[in-house]
């Protein structure tokens, strides 16, 4: 004899619930496969910014979910740098140009590189280059150091920065592992036209004095449909950008299906070790895909797109001297 509680319900009711939750899952599973075929289908036709957002929200209006659980479910923000197709934008013979579209699409401050190309020695000699934006840790340790609750990490995994709030104690940037956060030491050598935007805490502009800022992943531009701007500036696509709520990622040429494409090409984050878990994943390479030659040192230094800067404006380096 089967024992029944108020909470369990009868045996047909919860057979009844099981195949209903066997239905829905396979409603999501086919509208994962029609959002993979939305994705695809732009892709090709070279639609590249508005990919995620609008594909998502399409394959979404068919499936089973109420608008209570749609309106419930949170993005997952992931980025995917493939190092096989970066060459330091060295066969172009210009800076990284990832760097530049973060510039100019943030009006950074010289000399603050939000998303900086780095060129490593390889153990077997030659070198890569590696891009590095934040990393936007899942355990960030400078978050767990701002003394004002300045900086906090969103529910989509996103690690931002008010400069409202913040009072330029600089403990986050001696937290930080990567090195991805930097001060404001004196009015920012910027462009005029930054003070036209609104600022706010996903939108780091216009900036002022005595503050930190940083990467922040280009949240907004992602919800109005298109790629962050080092995605947009990257010259081989090696940059990917997506959801891994809905498992999905594009660099505006393809879209991939996110966890495949991570345990296929045996990606790693950097740092592992700290257990910051950021959501920046790596795909070992050198450039071999673009035809670089690893053992070819050196890059073209950044340079800053305007030659016009705010009135009054100081420029510093990034030890503040």
């Amino acid at each position: 004899m089967i024992e029944q509680s108020p909470k369990t319900g009868s045996p047909a009711e919860a057979q009844d619930g099981g195949d209903a939750e066997a239905e829905n899952i396979r409603k999501f599973r086919l509208s994962r496969r029609k959002l993979l075929q939305i994705m695809g289908a732009a892709a090709v036709s070279g639609v590249a910014a508005p990919l995620i957002p609008k594909a998502i929200a399409s394959a979404q209006e068919s499936s089973a979910a109420t608008p209570e659980e749609k309106a419930k479910r949170l993005r997952r923000w992931m980025m995917v740098i493939d190092l096989r197709k970066c060459d330091g934008c060295q066969s172009s013979g210009n800076p990284p140009m990832c760097t530049q579209g973060c510039i100019e699409g943030h009006f950074a401050p010289e000399p603050m590189e939000w998303i900086q190309v780095f060129e490593f020695d390889m153990p077997g000699g030659g070198t890569q280059f590696i891009p590095v934006p934040c990393q936007s840790c899942q355990s960030p340790p400078c978050v767990n150091v701002c003394p004002v609750g300045a900086t906090w990490t969103t529910p989509e995994g996103v690690t931002l920065i008010d400069q409202d709030r913040c009072i330029g104690c600089r403990s986050c940037m001696a937290a930080c592992p990567y090195d991805r956060r930097f001060f404001n030491w004196g009015d920012p050598p910027i462009p005029p036209e930054a003070l036209f935007v609104d600022y706010h805490p996903e939108r780091q502009t216009p900036l002022r004095k005595g503050v930190t800022s940083k990467c922040d992943f280009c949240v907004d531009t992602a919800r109005a449909g298109r790629l962050p701007y080092c995605a947009q500036g990257c010259p081989n696509n090696a940059i990917y950008y997506g959801d891994f709520e809905e498992d999905v990622a594009t660099n505006g040429k393809e879209v991939v299906e996110l966890s495949r494409f991570l345990t296929e090409n045996h990606a790693y984050r950097l740092k592992e070790e700290l257990n910051t878990k950021p959501r920046v994943h790596y795909i070992p390479g050198a450039g071999e895909e673009v035809g670089r030659d690893p053992y070819k040192k050196g890059r073209v230094d950044t340079t800053w797109p305007w030659q016009e800067k705010l009135e009054g404006s100081k420029e510093w380096n990034r030890l503040g001297r």
